[in-house]
């Protein structure tokens, strides 16, 4: 795909009727009325953005790092691998994963909403459904990238892949060097959310 991008989208898009919007009410509500404890609200979010929901995707990454036969099976093919492992959840119908290499670098997003694989990288994060991100990315993914933090040599290809209703996709993060000998488990640990989604490099060993 390269920088080019197209969308198949075919479900409406949030609108004051949507779940969502439903939530946020009744959150509002809820702490108005003293029931409800913001900051537990958002430390649980924050939890589910950034831990547990994407270990999913993270052991699915750090055992093909260790596994160039898995490797090959989930970039040919991901969802029989998906399948055969037993994995289950929502908005994971048709995942492609795209790996990470020196002087290719991939980025995740979903230009006309928020579709996103739930099962394998949890709750997205508000950046990712903002419509400033879905439209500047697209546009100038260098910059955005920066921003971000993830500053890119000038001669990497950078490859914008656009979730749809029909496809969702994951990023392969590159291994870090120095991670040698190390088990899927421990390897875990230095995939990010935002690695998968390609707006990150995998965590750095040294910090392990």
């Amino acid at each position: 795909m390269g920088d080019e991008h197209t969308h198949g989208h075919h479900h409406d898009h949030h609108d004051a009727s949507s779940p969502e919007i439903r939530v946020e009410a009744l959150e509002d509500l809820l702490i108005e009325k003293g029931l409800a404890d913001p900051e537990r609200i958002d430390a649980t979010i924050r939890r589910f953005e950034h831990d547990i929901g994407p270990m999913v995707g993270a052991q699915l990454v750090a055992q093909a790092w260790t596994d160039s036969g898995l490797r090959q099976r989930l970039l040919a093919d991901a969802d029989a691998v998906v399948a055969a492992m037993g994995l289950r959840g929502p908005e994971i119908e048709h995942v492609e994963v795209k790996a990470n290499a020196p002087g290719i670098h991939n980025v995740v997003v979903c230009t006309l909403c928020s579709c996103y694989p739930w099962a394998l990288l949890g709750l997205p994060p508000n950046w990712y459904k903002s419509p400033e991100y879905r439209a500047r990315v697209v546009r100038e993914p260098r910059a955005v990238l920066a921003e971000m933090g993830l500053e890119l040599d000038a001669d990497t290809e950078v490859r914008i892949w656009d979730s749809s209703s029909e496809t969702r996709f994951l990023v392969m993060p590159e291994r870090p060097a120095g991670t040698e000998g190390w088990p899927a488990e421990r390897l875990a640990e230095l995939v990010t959310r935002d690695s998968m989604i390609g707006v990150a490099r995998a965590a750095d060993p040294a910090g392990q």
